[in-house]
């Protein structure tokens, strides 16, 4: 008890306060869990949020969308704008799922007119586990440092064995390639990873190669299994 003017007060039940955070973070989950669990085999494919739609990478992100689509999966992105929206609007237009998983922030991410099922959540954790446990590929187009948390997030995840191998695909080598010269060059050269972890993704910048590589992970037979 404390006083205040005069009177005696309760205390802040900061121990209620953290109770109830759980059960939010309890109800992401079983939104994430029970929405994804029906859309069958997904890919996930990161971006910026700031890419205009006449920008090169919307189109080549669109394109993948759409040929993912075609290919049999479902297309996850963060639900934003910019290179989110590009790739929802591609699987929309194709038909397919279109699913986003929308972080609420105070500015720039609000959910993009092509997601068909969308997902809102307050903490990045979980919104990560679902892009980790429902996507069978990840696709990081050029972005900020979102979409650079997310590649290094499922790369870790990959290295450490703490998921299954996946392909893990950077579109745009002009965006790409001085990061990679400085994980090959620095980080390994470094001794601060294995030389095969540099293997643990591949880059192009061609639609239809990032397809085939998927297609040639799974062997190329069918789609894999959710």
């Amino acid at each position: 008890m404390k006083q205040e003017n005069g009177r005696l007060s309760e205390p802040h039940d900061f121990a209620a306060e953290e109770t109830w955070r759980i059960f939010r973070i309890m109800a992401e989950f079983v939104e994430g869990f029970e929405t994804l669990s029906a859309i069958g085999p997904a890919v996930s494919i990161f971006g910026s949020a700031r890419v205009a739609e006449d920008d090169r990478y919307y189109g080549v992100a669109r394109d993948l969308g759409r040929r993912f689509v075609q290919a049999g999966y479902a297309v996850v992105t963060g639900g934003g704008p910019g290179i989110m929206e590009a790739a929802n609007r591609g699987a929309t237009e194709a038909e397919g799922e279109s699913v986003g998983l929308n972080i609420m922030l105070p500015f720039e991410q609000k959910p993009n007119p092509y997601v068909k099922r969308l997902i809102n959540f307050h903490y990045f954790f979980a919104r990560k586990v679902m892009f980790a446990k429902y996507s069978k590929a990840f696709i990081a187009c050029p972005g900020g440092f979102g979409t650079l948390d997310e590649f290094f997030e499922m790369t870790t995840l990959v290295q450490t064995l703490r998921m299954k191998p996946i392909p893990i695909i950077l579109v745009c080598p002009d965006f790409w390639s001085g990061l990679l010269d400085w994980i090959r060059e620095t980080v390994l050269g470094a001794g601060n990873i294995s030389p095969e972890d540099i293997h643990l993704y591949h880059m192009t910048d061609d639609a239809e190669e990032v397809i085939e590589i998927v297609e040639r992970f799974y062997d190329g037979d069918t789609v894999p299994s959710a």
